[in-house]
Formats: structure tokens, sequence, C-alpha cells
């Protein structure tokens, strides 16, 4: 065996020991960019004033299941200050524990026009998208604001979703949302990333090349759009369809938008599993859905590459440089994105466990790229190529990870 010596040898182990800590140097700028990003949006917005412009809207709300604050959350949506809209509900059928949830509350707001419908025709393998083609075909009015079971609202929510609408060029508006967690590590955990590298990605996107894509959490649009689309039956097979129909609007040549409101969504306790299934779910099927854009995320992960950099310093100074640069320069964007913009409550008071989170995500990171099988409640499925799913079997319900999916 040949064992690299002399100039040639020296030469070999510095290039890679320079490249090695250039690597490192990477997200440590991403975090510079993403916080100055965070400081664009979030000074711009409350300069604005709420729109007069309130068009008749119906609200779409595919609903599977409770959680730990169901009825406060679909109440909000009754405590709308909009002069004309309905409320369409739709579970798969009227045994769902929802249901009664939302009688209850048809019968404390008479005032509001709140129907629930059920049994959607089976038109693809994603469940909550027969659904919403089944609400949209049964709306009264032309503006479509869709959400998802567990988010919460403001009163102010339906004015700020619609008023982008008064231009003809708007095709999709949707929101940024932050977390409300029971009292649980692995729910934290998942806020916190949502909050502090979900955001992050967003706030660069629009800074850098304007979004193509919806966030899940809420998205607006209206029926004429999505008629240019292929509608929600279009996009029954794919697991995605915020995604999809945010970038779909958009190749049809509709401005895609994130709103200034930010609203409410619930992470309730669960076991590792079922943290570990929804995170794998969201990460392969970004990885699908922007392959390139997915390989890139690499050089966001600031710890496992800080780590890398201190690995091959020379000097105690460096070893400190990089790992203080990278929890300065993280817990700066964290703040600056989740606590000053977003306003969450969790970054605000577990901060402190971001290097755990960022640990699990790069192993998240790694092991989406195995697989292409995803868990999505009791079910398992493979997704293909282009992100549509197909079914394969049942899953033991305590692997299972029913918190609906949300891709940017």
């Amino acid at each position: 065996m040949t064992v690299l010596a002399g100039p040639l040898g020296n030469s070999a182990l510095q290039y890679a020991r320079d490249a090695i800590m250039l690597t490192a140097c990477v997200p440590l700028g991403y975090y510079v960019i993403a916080t100055l990003a965070a400081v664009r949006f979030f000074s711009r917005e409350p300069k604005k004033r709420l729109s007069s412009y309130t068009p008749p809207a119906t609200i779409l709300k595919p609903v599977c299941g409770v959680d730990f604050a169901s009825y406060e959350n679909f109440k909000s949506f009754c405590l709308q200050d909009y002069p004309e809209y309905e409320i369409l509900f739709c579970v798969n059928d009227l045994d769902d524990a929802a249901a009664p949830l939302i009688r209850r509350l048809a019968e404390e707001f008479p005032q509001r026009n709140i129907r629930l419908l059920s049994n959607a025709p089976q038109l693809g393998s994603n469940r909550k998208v027969n659904n919403l083609a089944l609400l949209a075909r049964e709306a009264r009015h032309a503006l479509l604001v869709q959400s998802d079971g567990d988010v919460r609202v403001g009163a102010n929510y339906l004015r700020e979703m619609t008023a982008p609408f008064e231009r003809a060029e708007t095709g999709v508006v949707s929101c940024f949302y932050r977390g409300v967690t029971q009292k649980n590590l692995w729910a934290e955990i998942e806020a916190l990333g949502v909050a502090t590298d979900f955001s992050a990605g967003v706030l660069v996107a629009d800074w850098m090349e304007g979004v193509t894509f919806a966030l899940g959490a809420s998205v607006a649009t209206t029926k004429t759009w999505l008629g240019k689309i292929g509608g929600y039956e279009g996009l029954a097979n794919v697991l995605a369809d915020d995604y999809q129909i945010g970038n779909r609007v958009a190749k049809a040549g509709g401005q895609v938008m994130v709103s200034r409101e930010v609203v409410e969504t619930m992470y309730p306790a669960q076991a590792f599993a079922r943290f570990w299934a929804h995170q794998m779910r969201w990460a392969r099927t970004v990885r699908l859905c922007r392959p390139a854009s997915y390989v890139g995320l690499l050089f966001t992960h600031g710890l496992p590459l800080a780590a890398a950099g201190a690995m091959v310093s020379r000097t105690g100074a460096e070893v400190l440089s990089f790992l203080g640069a990278y929890f300065v320069l993280r817990l700066a964007l964290a703040w600056t994105a989740g606590v000053w913009g977003l306003q969450d409550e969790t970054v605000r008071r577990k901060w402190w466990i971001l290097p755990l989170r960022d640990l699990l995500q790069f192993a998240v990171w790694v092991g989406s790229f195995f697989s292409n099988r995803i868990i999505w409640g009791d079910a398992e499925f493979e997704l293909s190529a282009n992100g549509e799913m197909a079914a394969v079997g049942k899953v033991d319900a305590k692997k299972s990870a029913e918190k609906p999916l949300r891709v940017g």
C-alpha cells in the first residue's frame, strides 16, 4: 500500500481540509440571508392597512378526527370580521368524531351558514382532496379558502386572505403558521422546525425568486383558477396537494403570494414513531416535488457541517469559531423569524432544544433517500417520481402519523 507523503500528500490533505471548512461556512451564510429575508418580510407587513375588498367567500374545511383543541379551532372561523361567507365541513363519514362538534357549532352560531358534508366520491388516493373536490362543487361563492382541521385563525383572517384577489392576476394566497403544542418533546421539536426552518426557506424563496407554491395550513384561490389546473380532481392522487395547487397555478400564469396573516396549527403530544413518520413523509414528498432544491438543503444543515469544520480545524480558536458562529447565527434566525416574525411561543420558550432538532432533521434528510414509501394515517403509500401516491397496505395504528402534511 502506498501512503501519500511529501508535498503532494500534504497538498491533497490541505485541499480537502479547505474544502470541508469552506462547505461548513455555507449554512452560516444561509442563516444570515434567511435572517435578512425575515426582517424584509415582517418589517414591511405591519405598515399595511386592512383592505375594504371583501367579496363573498366559501371556507372549505376537510376534517378527519379531532385533537386537543378542535372545537376552539372550528369556532375561530365563525368569529370573522367579514360581511358574507359560508363554512363547509366535510368528513369521511358521519361517524367521525368531528361531526358532533360541527353540529354544535351550527347551533351556537345560527347566523353563520355552516354545512356538514360527507362520503365524498373517491376520485383518487388522497382522501383530503376527495373531500375538497366535493366541497368546491357545493360552494356557493367563487372565492374559496381551504384550511386544515387543526388550524385556528384570528378575526381578520378572511380579510387578509381575500384582499389580494382584488387584482385579477392573483391566483393563490397562502400564509405562514405557528405552532400550538401540548407538553411533549416531539411536538415541540416539530413546531420548532416549522417556525425556524420551513418558514426560513419560504422567506428566502420569496425574496430571491418569488414563491411558486402554497403553504398547506390555509390556501385561497378561485373557481376560475382551479378550473385552469383541472380542479381538485386533478390533484386527487398527489400527496402534496398544497404545493401542487400553488405550483400549477403559477405555471398557468397566476401570481402566488404569501399573506402577512399568520394562523395557528396544533401539534398534539405524540410518540417518537409518529414524529419520525411525519417528518419522513414531509421529507420524501419535498424530495420528489423539488429534487434539485432538496439536495441543496444539505447546505442549510448548520450543526453537522459546523461540526465537520470544527473536526478539521487546527486550532482551538477555529473550533470555537465554527461552533460559536453556528449557535449565534442559528439563534438569530430562530429569534427573528420564529419569535419576532411569527410570534411563536414554542420558539420563545424552547429555543435551547434547536441543536437536537437540527441533528434529528439531518438524520431525516439522509434517511429520506432510502425509500419512496410514506405512512399517512392508517395506510402506507408508495410515492412516484411526480409526487403521486398509491396505497400499498395498512399499517399498525401505533406507527401511523395522523397529522396532515404541509409542504412548501
